[in-house]
């Protein structure tokens, strides 16, 4: 018997991206890029990009983003291992079962703290995220490199294991809740309390994210709110473009790449300012969020 679409199932002229194939496959290209080189975030562009040239409804947004976002997490983290990149494994694991957990059980909690402080607290974590890489950049860390805690705690099990998992959890149930950052708030979480350089929190970042990705797209496919023909050219152009991302930030100096950071984290953080500064004005508005339809999206 023929699976009945639900209500939020695009049509596919509702999918069908201004520009065709080839602007399909660039806007998954740029996604990936963007995702690969800063180890998330690459929903930051997915997400707006597709609201502004397709009739996609929120929900579908959120689903075709997320199957784009899997091919960038999973491509990215390959690429960071097979070309030379370090990932934290230790740190890495605990983040990843603590991510997939708190992305499947944990945004119904989330949901219930106001909208408004998380997404204030989201722009205070790239605020001070903007300040740290740009006095990286200026060769003045005040942590010089290393974690908060003394070095001795950061290579002790008893540390890593439950604070691994704390984090992630905390950091899978944002992200599904509200559907954007997890990256964004991985990577300056690893580099402060874990000790990893930038290079080794971006990829560590992409793996964490993968498990929870496949599990938002299953359930999004599963919901009928991911464009499937628009999900599978995204894919098609996030996957190189997450692998040349993930090269550059290889290639890239630590200073290079932490401005680069500093920069990215800024506009994301000034955008979302705008964002709420636009819903203040509209006080009968309200944020049309859901734990389902946003698992797993990073945007």
């Amino acid at each position: 018997m023929p699976k009945v679409p639900g209500p939020n199932a695009p049509s596919s002229r509702a999918e069908a991206l201004r520009g065709g194939l080839p602007a399909e496959m660039g806007v998954g290209a740029i996604g990936g890029l963007i995702g690969g080189l800063f180890g998330g975030g690459s929903g930051v562009f997915y997400v707006p990009t597709l609201e502004g040239l397709t009739t996609l409804q929120r929900p579908s947004l959120h689903g075709t983003a997320t199957a784009a976002n899997t091919a960038v997490v999973g491509v990215g983290a390959l690429t960071f291992a097979l070309v030379g990149g370090h990932l934290d494994w230790n740190a890495g694991l605990g983040m990843l079962a603590g991510g997939t957990f708190g992305g499947l059980f944990g945004a119904a909690l989330i949901l219930k703290v106001s909208h408004s402080l998380l997404r204030w607290l989201f722009v205070t974590v790239l605020l001070l995220s903007v300040a740290k890489f740009v006095l990286a950049t200026a060769g003045i860390d005040p942590l010089d490199g290393g974690a908060l805690v003394p070095a001795g705690a950061v290579h002790s099990w008893a540390y890593i294991a439950p604070l691994s998992v704390i984090c992630g959890v905390l950091i899978g149930a944002w992200s599904s809740a509200i559907g954007l950052g997890g990256g964004l708030l991985a990577v300056p979480v690893m580099m402060v309390l874990f000790g990893c350089d930038l290079h080794t929190a971006v990829g560590t970042s992409l793996l964490m994210f993968f498990p929870n990705s496949i599990v938002g797209w299953i359930m999004h496919a599963r919901q009928g709110t991911a464009a499937r023909r628009l999900s599978l050219t995204l894919i098609l152009g996030a996957a190189p473009g997450a692998a040349v991302g993930a090269v550059l930030a290889l290639v890239l100096s630590a200073h290079a790449l932490s401005a680069a950071y500093a920069a990215f984290c800024l506009f994301v953080a000034l955008r979302e300012l705008v964002r709420m500064s636009t819903l203040h004005r509209r006080p009968n508005s309200k944020p049309a969020v859901s734990s389902r339809s946003t698992l797993s999206q990073r945007e």
